[in-house]
């Protein structure tokens, strides 16, 4: 009788630069015959993505190791192999704390892990990912670490500097996922603004923006982590002009008191943030803008927390989200200390979404008798839920979605829906028949490439 295929469970933590990852790896291993299950009771091989962005994140990522550790030593799982952030910042320390792990590989070694498992990384499936979304949505990861000097963030130590994906290979990912019915990108990367910069010379997002708004499969296109200083002007006309791309940007902004900006490292200032937001609104006025804060930084005073809460009153984000201050050893914060309780953090974050709760509600009302494009997305009790064009997955709101009479409505299927109520993260609306003002730009895969 012959042995049991074993099969590989690929555990994911963090976020959505992960979850792709992990789906490059997932269709290596399909490619090498190696059988992957969703579920790790049917699994004798566990995979672990980790996470080490924050404290938070790495004690989730540790939890997740020890967890599977143990059912290793069970009995239930053969091999435990971990792999991503969290193992390329501390691959010594873990390996000699958890010695039960069988290999740890950084967040670049994905060829590595499929030796280690014994296949062989096919080139020709470079781009090919088998999906964790649903199959009308997807990342685009469009670059991989990071130039900029936050003080307070690690993601270099983990991912390295700045490379940019060259456009060619982003556009045939691209055919591959429309392939598979992908409908919606969303395009990622740790400074999507910086792209182009490393291979072309300058900043090329717009030129990108260009050639994917030319695929006509493609419903939507929706652009996150936009780094706010040098931020390419040019990337507005794109987002306000093809039909296919969302009115919709995330902003991370982090702060606003210009003493902790400076700190930070950010290279900008209040003054510039609010000029910035000021242009993107003119361009694209009915643009959706969401930004993420952190707030108990070592040097944050009372005073600077509250400029902060008066430039959230000022700009009035669509949406946003915060995190409270992790001190990161190798990061150039980390001799600031860690002077702020976690208690005070918490209650300065819990002030923050006090304020934007009631903003969140106040703009959702402002959409109140528009059309808005929308994706839906499950079904629950008779009730149609999904996204609005407004509306990240994963992250932003949702909406509630009142088909005509008599018609039944399929996930994945995107609509035209009139908002007719608004609560504080939710909108509400009724599907009408209303033509399209027109269809995506259609063409070939890439649109012209200027260098």
């Amino acid at each position: 009788m012959s042995k049991p295929s074993k099969k590989i469970n690929i555990i994911t933590l963090g976020c959505a630069k992960n979850q792709v990852d992990s789906e490059a790896l997932w269709s290596q291993f399909e490619g090498n015959d190696l059988e992957v299950t969703s579920n790790i009771s049917d699994a004798s091989i566990a995979v672990i993505n980790t996470c080490g962005f924050i404290e938070e994140a790495k004690k989730q990522s540790i939890d997740t190791i020890l967890e599977t550790v143990r059912l290793k030593n069970e009995g239930k799982l053969e091999r435990v192999i971990v792999m991503g952030c969290l193992s390329e910042r501390y691959h010594d320390e873990l390996s000699k704390e958890i010695p039960e792990v069988d290999r740890f590989f950084g967040s670049k070694e994905i060829p590595a892990i499929v030796s280690e498992l014994g296949g062989n990384y096919k080139y020709d499936l470079l781009g090919e990912r088998v999906l964790s979304t649903p199959n009308y949505s997807a990342y685009l990861k469009i670059s991989e670490g990071c130039d900029n000097p936050c003080s307070f963030c690690a993601i270099p130590l983990m991912r390295g500097l700045h490379r940019s994906k060259p456009v060619e290979q982003i556009m045939d990912e691209v055919m591959r996922l429309t392939a598979k019915g992908v409908k919606e990108l969303v395009v990622i990367g740790q400074d999507t603004t910086y792209y182009g910069l490393d291979l072309y010379g300058g900043r090329k997002l717009a030129s990108l923006l260009q050639s994917l708004a030319s695929v006509k499969e493609l419903e939507w296109i929706r652009l996150m982590y936009a780094y706010p200083a040098k931020f390419p002007l040019d990337i507005l006309a794109p987002i306000r002009d093809s039909e296919n791309i969302c009115p919709y940007l995330d902003l991370p902004i982090q702060h606003a008191s210009d003493d902790v900006l400076k700190s930070m490292r950010r290279g900008t200032t209040r003054r510039a943030i609010e000029s910035l937001i000021a242009s993107i609104r003119k361009e694209v006025p009915d643009i959706a803008l969401r930004t993420t804060l952190i707030t108990g930084y070592p040097s944050e005073t009372e005073r600077d927390f509250n400029e902060l809460l008066d430039f959230i009153r000022t700009v009035r984000f669509d949406r946003l989200g915060v995190f409270t201050y992790s001190q990161e050893d190798g990061t150039t914060s980390f001799d600031l200390g860690d002077p702020i309780p976690q208690v005070e953090k918490e209650a300065r974050r819990a002030k923050i979404m006090d304020l934007q709760k009631e903003i969140s509600r106040e703009r959702n009302e402002e959409r109140i008798g528009k059309v808005a494009r929308a994706v839906v997305e499950r079904c629950e009790n008779g009730t149609y839920i999904g996204r609005t064009q407004w509306d990240a997955p994963e992250v932003d709101n949702e909406i509630f979605i009142t088909p005509m009479p008599g018609r039944r409505l399929a996930v994945g299927e995107f609509v035209d829906v009139k908002v007719t109520d608004a609560a504080e993260f939710d909108l509400y609306g009724e599907v009408v028949q209303e033509p399209r003002a027109s269809e995506a730009k259609p063409s070939s895969a890439i649109a012209p490439w200027t260098k």
